[in-house]
């Protein structure tokens, strides 16, 4: 279980409080007005923002002192986070372990196949987004943070992403926490929802 437990962060002067719980293998949806903390949560999980107090704990272990690189924890950032050195596919299999089949699955199923020797510079917004996710879906840690991730995309391909991302999810049993405006995001994947508010 993911449990975030009295959890304290500020950002822009703004204090901001959570508490949740999340079951291994589920997939938690966060929505919520522009500026109110979607975000802000995804970087305290992920490592990369300090709380002010409270904790954070996977399978009853804290992972309040582990730095970014050593938690369990892969994180899809809103810009893609791509290095524009590498291939599509270098970039791609950053991390990614012994997933050779899926990754190809992955590529035919989300059209990048033709893509793979390409530079990210040359790829439209969806296409380098739909490199970050299976990147961030097959590295191997069990806790997926997903911030926007189909915002770029058309609603044929938010669909095949949808459902790829499902059918990963429970094939690795991965613990997906989703930040999306879109209501048929949290349709398709979320077993809880969490609607964050000023109050």
């Amino acid at each position: 279980m993911l449990r975030i437990k009295d959890l304290v962060l500020t950002r822009d002067a703004k204090t901001l409080n959570y508490n949740l719980e999340l079951p291994e293998g589920q997939c938690l949806a966060i929505q919520g007005l522009s500026g109110i903390g979607k975000s802000t949560l995804l970087e305290a999980i992920s490592g990369f923002l300090n709380p002010d107090s409270g904790d954070i704990l996977w399978l009853n272990q804290s992972l309040a002192d582990l730095p970014p690189e050593k938690r369990p924890v892969a994180m899809m950032f809103q810009d893609t986070n791509l290095f524009e050195h590498l291939t599509v596919k270098q970039n791609i299999e950053l991390g990614v372990k012994d997933n050779g089949d899926q990754l190809h699955t992955a590529v035919e199923l989300l059209n990048l196949s033709g893509q793979l020797q390409k530079k990210p510079s040359s790829l439209s917004g969806g296409q380098r987004q739909r490199v970050a996710l299976i990147r961030t879906m097959l590295r191997p840690e069990p806790i997926v943070l997903l911030d926007e991730p189909f915002s770029e995309q058309d609603q044929i391909t938010r669909q095949a992403c949808t459902d790829w991302v499902k059918k990963t999810m429970n094939s690795f049993n991965k613990t997906l926490v989703l930040v999306s405006h879109q209501h048929e995001d949290i349709t398709e994947l979320a077993n809880q929802h969490l609607m964050l508010s000023k109050d």
